[in-house]
């Protein structure tokens, strides 16, 4: 009991320290909370799976919300998961997937499963509702 008890704390800490350094752009440690980084975005299908490719969601994401952050609701554990639901806040202020940008802020409720392997985290995979943001930021 103490070992699973050990495993889910040391997997949200994981969490708890991947999605603070997101807010704050600290890319390098966000990186480092990967066993292998790799993100997948399911209302874009969008895979991102490297260091590179990951840096490269960070840079075109933050260039269209250079204001983005996450605000934590909850956290549930699974399994091989941690599961968060958060508030994901920005202001539309670079081009995205096409779009020029509103200068409109959005909040949406997401949630993130991050996927362990062990005490690896190996994958966060994000769905929200693409339609709530959309008709935020085009209103």
């Amino acid at each position: 009991m103490g070992d699973e008890r050990d495993l889910r704390a040391h997997r949200e800490a994981i969490v708890r320290t991947h999605m603070q350094s997101e807010n704050v752009h600290d890319f390098d440690t966000t990186i480092e909370t990967f066993g292998h980084p790799h993100y997948e975005i399911i209302p874009t299908g969008q895979i991102y799976d490297g260091e590179a490719e990951v840096r490269e969601y960070f840079r075109t994401s933050r260039a269209a919300f250079p204001d983005q952050r996450n605000e934590v609701i909850s956290f549930r554990h699974a399994d091989d998961a941690v599961i968060t639901e958060f508030w994901l806040l920005g202001t539309h202020k670079g081009p995205l997937l096409g779009m020029e940008p509103t200068g409109k802020e959005f909040k949406c409720r997401m949630t993130a499963f991050f996927i362990f392997d062990g005490r690896d985290l190996v994958c966060e995979r994000v769905y929200f509702d693409a339609a709530t943001m959309l008709r935020q930021l085009t209103a």
